[in-house]
């Protein structure tokens, strides 16, 4: 006895409905590809491209239970105007200061001592980030 074949006779019926769908799926799946990786470049662009200053919190000391004195070291452009926004927080985690300090000039590196006024004893400095403008 033979055994029944279940494969249809070629080319007498056309193309399968699953090449079809495949086909759809890997052009769907190019088509969103390339999207996502358009967009992945535009964020990568103006995150790396158009951040101009960058900065970070050598040391911090509480001075008293209204002030904490940060030294920053800023990075930035030539010519280029910013500011920095740094944050202080108690011992139990509440936000007790922040402020932005402003930084301009030709020099492309900045060491500042700044002061930063709390409502209680700040135990940290944290800085939040750095913008240009």
């Amino acid at each position: 006895m033979s055994t029944a074949s279940t494969r249809l006779p070629e080319g007498r019926y056309g193309r399968a409905s699953d090449e079809r769908a495949d086909r759809r799926l890997k052009i769907t799946g190019a088509v969103l590809g390339a999207f996502l990786l358009a967009l992945i470049g535009y964020f990568a662009y103006h995150y790396v491209g158009q951040n101009k200053i960058s900065a970070e919190v050598i040391t911090f000391e509480a001075t008293s239970d209204d002030s904490v004195r940060v030294h920053l070291e800023v990075r930035k452009d030539a010519g280029a105007s910013g500011y920095c926004t740094v944050r202080s927080q108690a011992a139990n985690g509440a936000e007790v200061g922040r402020a932005d300090f402003r930084f301009s000039g030709t020099d492309t590196r900045i060491d500042k001592v700044v002061t930063l006024r709390t409502t209680a004893l700040g135990t940290t400095a944290e800085l939040l980030g750095c913008h240009a403008g």
